[in-house]
């Protein structure tokens, strides 16, 4: 029996940009390969270009060179349209800002990502309910994003991230705009639940004590990326 690929493998990306006449380099040459299941935190200066390297694995910026493959399969090579359903089926997004919409109820924000594909259907309502009710939020349903708590927000954001059963989680500063109890609290519920959806997550934070709580944790310095403790 043939050995399954890895569900997402970054091979020897690279990203520049053009400044007047000078190249700025901001990622150099960054491998990495992670399966269902696992958890990494990535760390570093700011301008280093964490985020840079999360909106490539994302799709949402494409690569200098370099390649993303989704268990061998290659995004980045599609025609836009087949990128964004591709994004929206397999990729969900976590930012520091909550991005709800606040005409919606905690509910309708879970199921938003649904509506690109078949809708909203039955199915896709009792997830929305179940992954809500698995945060400790099944009494808030029919609340508004101005109703929630700073904490409550970034858990309903969580819930819409998973809510198309994504291959991959991409968090970006998922607890920066929160005060550190809630921050422990968002942390620690971010690997819960990734873990067990069996997604891999990926997370950019300046938080050391965030990323000291994930099983791998990686520094993105002058461009390159290592996993800390290792040489």
């Amino acid at each position: 029996m043939s050995e399954q690929p890895n569900a997402v493998q970054i091979r020897n990306l690279t990203k520049v940009f053009r400044s007047g006449e000078t190249d700025l380099h901001i990622l150099s040459g960054v491998s990495l390969e992670l399966n269902r299941g696992e958890a990494i935190a990535i760390t570093g200066p700011s301008g280093t270009g964490k985020s840079t390297l999360l909106y490539i694995v994302g799709l949402l910026d494409t690569p200098t060179s370099g390649e993303v493959l989704f268990a061998n399969e290659q995004p980045h090579q599609w025609s836009d349209a087949a990128q964004a359903r591709f994004r929206s089926q397999n990729i969900g997004f976590i930012f520091q800002d909550h991005h709800l919409l606040p005409q919606c109820t905690v509910l309708e924000n879970v199921l938003v990502p649904t509506l690109a594909a078949a809708g909203a259907d039955d199915a896709a309502e009792q997830r929305a309910r179940d992954l809500l009710e698995r945060v400790g939020l099944k009494d808030r349903l029919q609340h508004r994003p101005a109703q929630l708590s700073g904490g409550e927000k970034q858990r309903v954001a969580v819930c819409r991230s998973l809510i198309n059963q994504p291959l991959l989680l991409l968090a970006d500063e998922p607890t920066g705009n929160l005060d550190p109890k809630t921050a422990d609290a968002v942390g620690t519920l971010l690997l819960e639940v990734a873990s067990e959806q069996d997604v891999v997550l990926m997370c950019v934070t300046h938080s050391l004590e965030l990323a000291a709580r994930f099983p791998r944790h990686f520094e993105l310095t002058d461009g390159k990326l290592a996993e800390s403790g290792k040489k």
